[in-house]
This record gives C-alpha cells, sequence and structure tokens, in this order.
C-alpha cells in the first residue's frame, strides 16, 4: 500500500504533499529533518491528511495532482472533506 499525504507545520501552518509506502516513518524522517524537502522549512509536521493507493503510481499520480493545484484553499477543502 501507498499513501499520499498532506503535512502541516505546526510553526508556519504551511503545507507539504507527499507520498510513501511508510507513514510513521516518513513523518519521522520530515521531523528529524532528514528530508531534503523539509529541512529548510521550520516544523515539527503533522500528518492532516491522507489518502492509500494500492500502486505507487496511483499514489504518485495523485500527489502530482495535488501539488499542481498551488492554492492553499483548495488543499484546505481537501482537508476538510476528510
Amino acid at each position: 500500500m501507498f499513501w499520499v499525504y498532506i503535512l502541516r507545520s505546526q510553526t508556519t501552518g504551511k503545507y507539504y504533499t507527499g507520498y510513501t509506502s511508510n507513514l510513521k516513518d516518513r513523518l519521522s524522517r520530515h521531523n528529524r529533518g532528514l528530508s531534503k524537502t523539509t529541512r529548510r522549512l521550520k516544523g515539527p509536521w503533522e500528518i492532516v491528511y491522507t489518502e492509500c493507493f494500492e500502486t505507487k503510481t496511483e499514489a504518485l499520480k495523485r500527489e502530482i495532482q495535488i501539488k499542481r493545484w498551488k492554492d492553499r484553499k483548495l488543499i484546505e477543502k481537501l482537508i476538510d472533506s476528510k
């Protein structure tokens, strides 16, 4: 199983979208500064949204779709729909 996730910085309120096969480990890596993509952004990070997919390809497609939105309101609407 693969997960698309949205993180929110508890410090800045910024969002980050990604995908993984291990949510717990991925969140830990973000919070320990081991992720190049969120290392320069301020955490700590919390998971605010997830979607589950059977294949990596499906998860990657969804991650790209969400990242293309580039609109905070659309992301927050998705999170609120949970």
